[in-house]
């Protein structure tokens, strides 16, 4: 086919949509930035990163945590998005308040869509999160965020109350979350019993949405939570609106974790399959 068709024109003017994600880099490569940056790809958007912590992790467990030091990650932040069409940020893994402010002061004039997910605890039990960092994440990056994508637990955390046990309860507490100064808020049932899993969208001035799938039986969840709020990005990024964004999103990461136990990696917590409609 002729190169100066008007699809071949305009798909070669086309620039490629680009999501950021900032967040901690899991050796592992289940969760965190690898994890970020495995669903950008798989979902069509180039990702570029800004790593806040390194830490020595695997399917097992977590065994080491460094934090960067907050100019290098200001400095990646001004870097990235100084040259960089960003459509949409995700941002995970934060650890402490310092590095929560520094992130806070790098986007505070970014004015595409953020995606916050409340990263505190790792899928084996290890703490992620400082607690003394929960007000600076709720004070600081709320405000700030398009969506905010915490799990049963970490919403309890962010309220300082009880674990919602239905979905009244995680309506309630999601509006709650909104009311802290979120724009919305998408209460996770990964952690809840049954077999549906319930995600509720929450916004302001808007009836609650719920996704809906089969709780797929497998321990091969790891990364689930960042895999959804970067599929999330990036399709905000690609232009989709916030519902729709959360419903395509949802699908995929079911089917990711649905094939998860063909890749057999690790001895624990394998990871979910970014890549399960390629290969």
């Amino acid at each position: 086919m002729s190169t100066n068709s008007p699809s071949a024109s305009s798909s070669a003017d086309q620039s490629a949509a680009i999501a950021l994600t900032i967040a901690g880099s899991d050796s592992g490569g289940g969760a965190g930035i690898q994890a970020d940056l495995k669903a950008f790809s798989a979902l069509g958007i180039y990702g570029a990163s800004v790593i806040t912590a390194v830490t020595a992790q695997n399917t097992l467990g977590v065994t080491a945590v460094h934090g960067i030091p907050t100019d290098v990650i200001r400095a990646q932040i001004d870097a990235v998005l100084s040259d960089l069409n960003v459509a949409a940020i995700k941002i995970g893994m934060l650890a402490t308040p310092e590095i929560i402010q520094v992130v806070a002061d790098g986007i505070k004039e970014f004015d595409g869509a953020v995606v916050l997910d409340p990263v505190m605890v790792a899928k084996s039990g290890d703490r992620l999160l400082a607690k003394e960092a929960i007000i600076s994440l709720k004070e600081v990056l709320l405000p700030l965020s398009t969506l905010v994508t915490p799990n049963l637990p970490e919403a309890a955390e962010l309220l300082g109350g009880a674990e919602a046990t239905d979905s009244e309860i995680a309506k309630h507490q999601g509006s709650a979350i909104c009311a802290l100064g979120a724009n919305a808020v998408l209460m996770k049932g990964g952690h809840a019993s049954g077999e549906q899993c319930d995600d509720w969208l929450i916004e302001n001035n808007a009836e609650p949405v719920c996704f809906t799938s089969r709780r797929i039986d497998t321990k091969n969840t790891h990364g689930t939570g960042c895999t959804l709020s970067s599929a999330i990005a990036a399709n905000l990024a690609k232009g989709q609106q916030l519902t729709e964004a959360v419903s395509n999103a949802h699908r995929y990461l079911h089917q990711a974790i649905l094939q998860a136990d063909q890749l057999k990696v690790g001895s624990g917590h394998g990871p979910v399959h970014h890549f399960h409609a390629i290969w």
